[in-house]
């Protein structure tokens, strides 16, 4: 899909409700594994908030992605980052794992500090819980995706 169709895919009345000018958000999304197309649509969302108002940490150019420590330093940094946001925002690969470090820290603050995590595309990961269950799997990372999107809606 071109860049201007998976923009306009944004719901950004969710993805902005909630936030004051200024107020930050941090973006779960692949930064090794991240394919061109997805760079540029991830480039173009944190542009996009950012004309809105707010601020959009993206990992692959806001965080040092050195490997010293073999990762470690990364895995702290996105963790106090997350913690600092007002939101998290995911994009999702099932392929980054990093994605999925990041979402355990995300699941911790929504739950212990109530924290809105909201998915910045919600339709491929509703087709993949549609392939999922079509397969008899009920339970999975993408399920999870969409209750904490489903419940920040709700707010």
């Amino acid at each position: 899909m071109a860049l201007e169709d998976l923009m306009k895919e944004v719901d950004w009345d969710h993805m902005t409700s909630g936030l004051q000018k200024e107020d930050e958000v941090y973006m779960i999304c692949p930064v090794r594994k991240a394919t061109a197309d997805e760079r540029e649509f991830l480039e173009a969302y944190k542009v996009e908030m950012e004309k809105r108002g707010f601020n959009a940490h993206y990992p692959a150019t806001d965080t040092n992605q050195g490997a010293d420590l073999g990762g470690y330093r990364i895995c702290i940094d996105h963790c106090d980052e997350q913690k600092r946001a007002k939101q998290i925002h995911i994009f999702w690969n099932t392929g980054s794992t990093g994605s999925y470090v990041d979402l355990g820290t995300s699941l911790y603050l929504h739950r212990s500090e109530g924290k809105p995590i909201k998915l910045i595309l919600r339709k491929p990961v509703q087709e993949l819980v549609k392939a999922n269950e079509a397969k008899g799997v009920m339970k999975s990372y993408e399920h999870v995706l969409l209750h904490v999107d489903d419940l920040a809606k709700k707010r």
